[in-house]
C-alpha cells in the first residue's frame, strides 16, 4: 500500500483487501473498493499534527486483496482463516471492503472479550436477503445469533426494516442513534461504551453519511450525517485500542472521490491514532 521505510522497521499495521460483493442489492462494484482506497491513500497526507504522527516514514504491511469468490461460504472459511492468522501477530489490522458481508468473517475471528462499533445506515439485522443468510443485510444478525449482543454498539442507523428494529429491541442491542450524533452526543457516548473494553474493533459502513458527503457507496441513503460529526466520534476511539478495523461498501463506479477520500482519512486517522498510544519511535 501504501507508505513504507526502507530500513527494516517492524510494520505499525497490516492491510489487505477484500474484493467481494456478490450479494449486493443495489449498486454492484464495491469489489473494486480495496484498491480505491489504495489510490486515494497514496495521494492525501498522512501526516497528523494533532497525534503528531507522520505516517510517511513507517512501515504498513499491504498483503494486497484475497482471491476473489462469488460465493459467500467460500469467503467466509477463506478470510476467517487469512484473520485468524493475522490477528495471532498482534498487530493492528485494517480490512478494505468489499460490501459488508465481509465483517462477519473478520470480527468473529478477533479474541471474543473484543468491543465491536458498526457504523452504518443500516442495522443488516435481517434474518436473510434475497435468498441468502450471509447478506450484506444479515450479516450483523449471524454476529448476534454466534456471540450474543453484548459487546455490540451500533452507531448511526437511519433506515432500516420492521423485522430489524424487533430484533434490535429483543437482544437489547446498545446503539447511537441518528438523532444522538446530529445533537452533538455521538463522541461521548461512544466514549462511555469503549471505556469497558480493553480492546476493539471497528466497522465503517460509509452509507452512514449523508450522500452528499459520500456518494460513491452500494447503498446510498439520504439524509445522513457529516464527515465532520463522524470525524468527530473517530476522534473519541484514540483513547480506545483499536486492534482491528474496516471500511466497506466504496463504490469507485458512483464516486467523485470524496468517498474514496474518506476511506483513505479513516485508515490512515486509525493508524496514526495506534501509533500514538504505542509512542511508537517513528512519530514526528
Amino acid at each position: 500500500m501504501i507508505t513504507s521505510s526502507d530500513d527494516g522497521s517492524k510494520p505499525v499495521a497490516t492491510v489487505f483487501g477484500i474484493p467481494f460483493d456478490s450479494t449486493h442489492s443495489y449498486k454492484p462494484g464495491c469489489r473494486f473498493g480495496p484498491d480505491a482506497i489504495r489510490d486515494s491513500f497514496n495521494n492525501i497526507e498522512v501526516f497528523h499534527p494533532e497525534l503528531q504522527t507522520d505516517l510517511e516514514t513507517v512501515n504498513i504491511e499491504d498483503l494486497g486483496n484475497t482471491s476473489h469468490t462469488v460465493v459467500s461460504s467460500e469467503m467466509v472459511d477463506m478470510v476467517k482463516k487469512i484473520t485468524a492468522e493475522l490477528v495471532a501477530k498482534q498487530r493492528q489490522l485494517l480490512i478494505l471492503g468489499g460490501e459488508h458481508s465481509i465483517t462477519y468473517a473478520t470480527y468473529t475471528s478477533f479474541p471474543r472479550d473484543t468491543a465491536y462499533v458498526t457504523f452504518d445506515a443500516h442495522y443488516d439485522l435481517r434474518d436473510g436477503f434475497a435468498g441468502s443468510s450471509l447478506s450484506h443485510a444479515s450479516y450483523l444478525r449471524r454476529i448476534v445469533e454466534e456471540q450474543g449482543p453484548e459487546n455490540i454498539l451500533h452507531v448511526g442507523a437511519r433506515a432500516f426494516a420492521r423485522e430489524e428494529l424487533e430484533f434490535l429491541k429483543e437482544h437489547n442491542i446498545k446503539t447511537i442513534s441518528d438523532d444522538e450524533i446530529r445533537c452533538g452526543k455521538g463522541p461521548e457516548l461512544l466514549s462511555n461504551f469503549l471505556g469497558s473494553f480493553g480492546s476493539a474493533y471497528a466497522s465503517f459502513d460509509l452509507d452512514i453519511l449523508d450522500p452528499a458527503f459520500a456518494p460513491g457507496v452500494g447503498n446510498p441513503e439520504a439524509v445522513g450525517i457529516t464527515s465532520r460529526e463522524l470525524f468527530d466520534m473517530i476522534d473519541s476511539l484514540k483513547n480506545s485500542k483499536v486492534i482491528g478495523a474496516d471500511v466497506v461498501e466504496l463504490n469507485p463506479y458512483h464516486d467523485n472521490g470524496a468517498t474514496a477520500s474518506l476511506a483513505a482519512k479513516i485508515i490512515s486517522t486509525l493508524i496514526a491514532q495506534n501509533m500514538s498510544q504505542n509512542h511508537d519511535p517513528h512519530r514526528a
